[in-house]
């Protein structure tokens, strides 16, 4: 392991040097004790330099050809001090209250998507907004004051999408981004219940003002809000408390306060017809709307007529949407990411090359432990991810200081599938003879979403996931969805054995899957709730996922 560890790092190592054997002359005999001497008396002067100057253990492990000791190779023609992410983030941040904003891009693989200058604008503009009707303001405790009135005539200066937290890491983030970009289209502001257990974990997004939802929000309740809930759109909808004439956006109509949107994979059909044109035309007039949703459901506003050309203006690469939202909206905070760059240094920055591999088993869908190993193996052979191995040999210490390093970060629940991949690397030759090495951060065992740190490790996990070169995730797997995204991987994707006899398939773009949607085509959206609600052009960018037969995803 002596040559994964030099690759990468400046050392002195003197075995090189070839002196010529000269003959032995008179002098030699006197200048050898010279000589040992004088080199005692350099080596003792560089402890004592080197003990003054107390370098940082992590200086220890600084990369060749990186700043300050962090980041990767970057062999991209994209400008790798690009932090602005082609113009994606605000300049306006101080930039040590959030490391990971400006740094993350010094991680990852260079984006080869650049985001429409028309997406920048539009952020900007959002910004803009954002402070304007920020918690505390003038314009928010107006529309505070409506709320409590029960009644609304119409839109308030300024209109909110309250998000509600639902289920693990990878869910809430797949929501957020989804709910951002309903904001974004609806000219609404994003503001976000933060519970204990995710505070602390990401940065504010936007400059010079907060997204959290005060505590003395008004609606006490909000987060028991469920299928039951008489104020959801589809029960509202179901008992004609929402009527044709709302829907038809007369003037003369009365409109509730807000309206609580049930969009979890539980959803009923009549909570589905939010995903039609007369839905989203009454609710861009309703003031305040509380969305909770545990899936990616950006496919589906796709395919709304209402948003196709402000969608095609925004993302002129379609399937680069959930790529650029997810790197504008989450940015771990400084804690998380001191964690995140010190598992770096210290396991993955020496590699030539770093693939991620994260592995989920539901309960709702077991695998047995040896097949799932094994579909992970013959997933990352076949493809030529990971090099063989001869099990006829035994390995040997690399003895090489150009061999070909492979770092492997295994995200797991579970130690055993790490345990036993490095196993077969440590015991037996690589047929390339590239050196593995195989690297898991943690193993909770059981998911504990209640928990702050456990939501940290998730966190930090799926951006090491994130920096890799390739990656292989599991089907269905938001997790997996989340890391994807924020390093625009085109993962290959571990599939369920009654999908398909191939150990796995490579995703066509880093697009999440909208795995539970309303029916494709919108047939739901009868002509009793407006046209179907589905545009035209958009079909030729909304499939069917491969993962998942009956969900939908965004392709070009």
């Amino acid at each position: 392991m002596e040559a994964r560890r030099s690759k990468g790092y400046q050392s002195l190592d003197m075995s090189g040097d070839n002196f010529e054997a000269q003959p032995e002359r008179h002098s030699s005999r006197i200048m050898k004790p010279c000589v040992l001497l004088l080199t005692c008396l350099v080596s003792v002067l560089l402890v004592f330099l080197v003990g003054t100057h107390r370098t940082p253990s992590w200086e220890l492990l600084r990369p060749v050809g990186t700043v300050a000791g962090i980041g990767r190779k970057n062999s991209s023609s994209e400008a790798p001090n690009d932090r602005l992410l082609g113009g994606l983030l605000s300049p306006e941040f101080d930039e040590k209250s959030c490391l990971s904003r400006y740094q993350s891009m010094l991680y990852r693989k260079a984006s080869p998507h650049a985001p429409s200058p028309y997406l920048i604008r539009r952020l900007r503009e959002y910004e803009a907004l954002h402070k304007k009707c920020a918690p505390n303001t003038h314009l928010y405790n107006k529309s505070i004051e409506q709320l409590k009135s029960g009644r609304s005539n119409g839109p308030m200066e300024c209109n909110y999408v309250v998000w509600i937290p639902h289920n693990g890491l990878g869910n809430r983030v797949l929501t957020i981004v989804s709910s951002f970009l309903y904001a974004l289209l609806n000219n609404k502001v994003l503001l976000v219940h933060i519970p204990s257990d995710f505070t602390n974990i990401l940065c504010e997004p936007f400059p010079g003002t907060s997204w959290v939802l005060p505590s003395d929000f008004p609606l006490h309740n909000f987060l028991d809000f469920d299928t039951g809930t008489p104020q959801s759109y589809g029960n509202m909808l179901h008992n004609k408390v929402i009527d044709d004439e709302m829907l038809s956006g007369s003037s003369n109509a009365t409109l509730p306060a807000y309206v609580y949107l049930h969009l979890p994979w539980y959803y009923n059909q009549w909570d589905k017809l939010f995903f039609c044109g007369d839905a989203q035309r009454m609710l861009r007039r309703i003031p305040w709307l509380l969305l909770k949703s545990d899936h990616y459901f950006v496919p589906s506003l796709f395919l709304l007529q209402e948003y196709e050309e402000e969608l095609r203006q925004l993302f002129l690469e379609r399937a680069t949407a959930f790529h650029h939202l997810v790197r504008y909206l989450v940015h771990p905070t400084n804690a998380v990411w001191d964690y995140v760059t010190n598992y770096y240094r210290a396991h993955l920055a020496a590699a030539d090359e770093t693939l991620g591999i994260q592995i989920r088993v539901f309960h709702n869908f077991p695998v047995p432990f040896e097949s799932m190993l094994r579909q992970v193996i013959n997933c990352s052979l076949s493809e030529g991810i990971l090099p063989g191995v001869n099990l006829q040999e035994w390995a040997a210490p690399a003895s090489k200081t150009d061999t070909k390093a492979k770092a492997v970060l295994v995200a797991s629940l579970f130690s055993g599938f790490a345990e036993r991949i490095r196993d077969m690397y440590a015991k037996h030759p690589t047929t390339t003879g590239e050196v593995v090495s195989v690297h898991q951060p943690s193993h909770e065992e059981h998911q504990h979403t209640e928990q702050r740190g456990h939501n940290i490790k998730a966190l930090a996990e799926v951006e090491l996931l994130s920096f890799s070169d390739a990656l292989i995730t599991t089907a269905w797997s938001t997790f997996g969805y989340v890391a994807q995204g924020l390093g625009g991987l085109q993962p290959w994707i571990l599939l369920r054995h009654t999908q398909s006899d191939l150990p796995c398939r490579q995703a066509m773009s880093s697009e999440p899957c909208f795995l539970m949607p309303p029916p494709f085509p919108s047939s739901h959206c009868s002509k009793d709730h407006g046209d179907a609600g589905e545009a035209a052009t958009a079909r030729q960018y909304v499939r069917q996922c491969e993962d998942e037969l009956g969900g939908i995803k965004v392709f070009d």
